[in-house]
């Protein structure tokens, strides 16, 4: 109760000083717009920082004392290409508003994550900046982020980035754009605040680039070579500002061909996938197992002789043992995908960016499928 009380009045607190600042700005009239919404973001970090200190700090048993063993890697980008052993993280789509929903699946499956996921999208708005409290945040905990950076090209303020390319379709083409350096005053500022950070961080930039039904940055807007020529422009800038702390994800959707989108040995450091199971939960797809989804595509995964992460890992309990799947997924992975070297659990209660109806991948509460992972990840060992 007494720490429910705290949180309550911290959140209060840092919600009062917000709203006296937007007050005050309101009376300068519609430009300071985005002074307001710069505001409401710091008070969203205020809050977070806040949570951090009481949920995971104030623990009996500190969250960075658990990771001690991963204080090596994390000084260390070349150890983290490396690993000695998987390395596991996690997406939780609550984990804005509280850290206290990624130690809660910590706590389900008896574990500590070394990563932690998040999402961000390019673009002029608050929250498509460089996250830097975020992160912050993240490393403060002990881990380090995953920052999958997608580059959806519609959100510019032509105000603010008079070089963003706006024609009627800004993704039309957006890749090219990218590698004709339309977009070079926001990659900078974001390979600025990486290199500042000045510990390893993973950045997975425009995933899936071979669906050509998913993502405005796939094949059905630009060439494979387009696509080629944005990735090593971006890599390029990010060593151009020195930000060499990068640990670069080329994540392709494994069912579709990829092997035209790879941008070279030089620029890729890990090969992402997504494994997510949605069982008959649309129309188009069925119960698949995780060798359905990964294990046949392994091979050619391979063959680029580069550490893997699994950078969604997930099913739905739609229409099979969701148990199961996840105790075949496990079962000796080591052995028998030796390059993967991390996974990233999918924990997204609110999914609706694949189907009509939001999708529900909290998997905490299912009593059956934490046993299988603690069991399963402990033969590891």
């Amino acid at each position: 109760m007494k720490i429910i009380s705290f949180k309550v009045i911290s959140t209060v607190i840092a919600l009062v000083i917000s709203s006296l600042i937007v007050y005050a700005l309101s009376f300068a009239g519609h430009s300071t717009k985005g002074n307001i919404e710069n505001a409401m973001t710091y008070t969203g970090n205020m809050v977070q920082q806040i949570e951090q200190k009481l949920i995971v700090e104030n623990r009996s048993e500190k969250r960075g004392d658990k990771l001690n063993w991963f204080k090596p890697y994390s000084e260390n980008k070349r150890s983290l290409t490396q690993p000695g052993k998987i390395l596991l993280g996690a997406f939780d789509n609550q984990m804005k508003e509280s850290f206290e929903s990624i130690v809660s699946l910590e706590d389900s499956i008896k574990t500590t994550f070394p990563l932690i996921s998040i999402y961000t999208a390019w673009g002029s708005k608050p929250e498509e900046k460089f996250p830097v409290e975020e992160i912050k945040n993240i490393i403060g905990l002990g881990s380090i982020p995953v920052i999958t950076w997608e580059p959806w090209l519609n959100d510019f303020n032509e105000e603010l980035y008079p070089g963003a390319h706006k024609p009627e379709d800004p993704d039309k083409n957006g890749m090219k754009n990218i590698a004709l350096g339309l977009y070079d005053s926001y990659i900078i500022q974001w390979a600025t605040a990486a290199r500042k950070i000045n510990k390893p961080l993973f950045l997975r930039f425009g995933h899936e680039m071979n669906d050509g039904y998913r993502y405005p940055w796939g094949p059905q807007n630009n060439s494979t070579q387009d696509f080629i020529a944005a990735w090593r422009h971006v890599h390029d800038v990010f060593a151009q500002q020195g930000a060499n702390n990068i640990i670069w994800i080329w994540s392709p959707h494994p069912a579709y061909d990829f092997k035209d989108f790879y941008p070279g040995d030089a620029y890729v450091d890990y090969v992402g996938v997504g494994v997510l199971n949605y069982g008959d939960a649309a129309i188009w797809s069925k119960w698949w197992s995780f060798g359905d989804i990964f294990g046949k595509y392994y091979p050619q995964l391979a063959s680029y002789n580069k550490p893997i992460m699994i950078t969604e890992f997930g099913s739905l309990p739609n229409g099979g043992n969701r148990s199961k799947w996840y105790a075949d997924a496990l079962d000796s992975l080591p052995q028998h995908y030796p390059l993967v070297k991390s996974i990233v659990f999918f924990h997204f209660s609110q999914d609706n960016t694949t189907t009509q109806q939001t999708l529900d991948w909290y998997f905490k509460s299912d009593h059956a499928v934490t046993g299988t992972i603690i069991k399963e990840v402990n033969k590891w060992e």
